[in-house]
């Protein structure tokens, strides 16, 4: 097995040699500089994909664009902080780079309790729990997983973005999804070895008056779950709904767009005061990529589409079937591009070599069909080699009528 990131890191770490940062500025990228700290090893910087986030420090220290780190520095020797190590890796090793290790070491034995992070304790918890599981099983070339599975259980949205990525503004006739989303669920994870996040997505997830009873289903199944419920900060969750979800791993990730999220403020008071995890993030500019349009781009440009993609690996279940990012998911049940069954695995219908089938979709390193009808999502526009949008956009813009699009039998 040859894998371009080293797992044993403190040792190599400590001593002395090339300047040592942290690959992305992710929520557990700060316990990695702590658990750095307690190893007595001295970080020097943060880089990140996305050249907006260079703009201030994270935890005090410099962020550098990762694409331009040779400037910066000629040598260096990295620590994966992101859970897509496998991507990471890759880039760094395209770049020149031949000392890259993954965090988990590090983050093994981490006490979450000992420091006060940047988002609260549970929900930093959950995310080294994802993150060291996932290192772990990128060095076994044998296993299926995934790091998170978007659950959308609505079209419905309380927003009505103009340009939002998930195409909730193409839906006329919006509505929560099919009543058979935990059997789909349940189906998934008995064809993968492992998931790591289940992320409750819409629409706005809340829209979906049964969003709690479907939580509750997906942790009832398996109390060792993770569920993140993604919110725009519009709608308060009901009281008994949060009370029943106390001492679970249960975690909101709230979006907040200014007046907009008209409760984000009740809506931190309540996941406070009944302990529940939660990240709050003010919305930043969003990258244009809401377009959907055949660009009838050759294999290798779409190769190129794929590769610079920060979506790909976003898988999504949708009334039971399983894309690998939310474009494809809701184009497809928009019907706004053709059917093309290499884009998804049915769940349902795939009773045959289900498990083949989606280890296919989850290992495919090339494009989907699906791949051409998307302007692209690269983690940074500017720096993008094959991307049609208009590059970094307002967040949010609200349009009152849905936006017309082409339909396909």
């Amino acid at each position: 097995m040859n894998k371009i990131a080293k797992y044993n890191c403190i040792e190599f770490l400590k001593s002395e040699g090339s300047p040592i940062v942290i690959v992305s500025v992710a929520e557990e990228a700060e316990a990695v500089l702590n658990a750095c700290k307690e190893n007595g090893i001295k970080v020097s910087a943060f880089c990140d994909n996305e050249s907006r986030k260079t703009e201030k420090k994270f935890c005090n220290l410099n962020v550098v664009h990762t694409p331009a780190l040779k400037k910066k520095f000629p040598d260096a020797r990295f620590i994966v902080a992101h859970h897509n190590i496998k991507d990471c890796a890759r880039q760094l090793d395209e770049l020149g780079y031949n000392e890259i290790y993954s965090s988990l070491e590090l983050l093994k034995n981490y006490d979450v309790a000992k420091y006060k992070h940047r988002v609260t304790q549970p929900y930093m918890a959950s995310k080294i729990l994802v993150s060291k599981t996932t290192h772990d099983l990128y060095f076994d070339e044998s296993k299926t997983y995934l790091r998170s599975i978007d659950v959308m259980i609505t079209t419905k949205c309380s927003m009505n973005c103009k340009n939002c990525a998930n195409l909730m503004q193409y839906y006329v006739d919006a509505k929560n999804t099919d009543e058979k989303i935990v059997e789909a669920i349940e189906l998934l994870s008995k064809n993968v070895d492992y998931i790591g996040e289940f992320r409750i997505i819409g629409g706005e997830p809340l829209m979906n008056k049964d969003w709690a009873k479907i939580v509750s289903s997906i942790i009832d199944k398996d109390s060792n779950r993770e569920v993140f419920i993604y919110t725009n900060g519009t709608i308060n969750p009901k009281e008994e709904h949060l009370e029943a979800f106390k001492g679970k791993n249960v975690n909101f990730r709230i979006t907040d767009y200014g007046k907009l999220s008209k409760n984000v403020d009740n809506m931190e008071e309540s996941l406070k005061r009944h302990g529940i995890g939660y990240r709050r993030e003010v919305a930043e500019n969003w990258v244009d990529c809401s377009n959907v349009k055949q660009h009838n781009r050759s294999p290798a440009r779409l190769k190129q589409v794929f590769k610079e993609c920060c979506a790909k690996k976003f898988y999504t279940l949708l009334n039971g079937k399983l894309y690998t990012c939310p474009f494809i998911a809701n184009a497809a049940n928009l019907k706004a591009i053709p059917d093309n069954k290499a884009d998804y695995v049915d769940l349902f219908s795939e009773k045959e070599n289900l498990k083949k089938k989606i280890k296919k979709l989850v290992n495919m390193e090339n494009f989907f069909p699906a791949c051409d009808f998307c302007d692209g999502r690269p983690n940074d526009p500017t720096t993008a080699k094959e991307y049609a949008g208009k590059g970094l956009i307002k967040a949010a813009e609200q349009t009152q009528e849905r936006l017309p699009y082409t339909e396909y039998n």
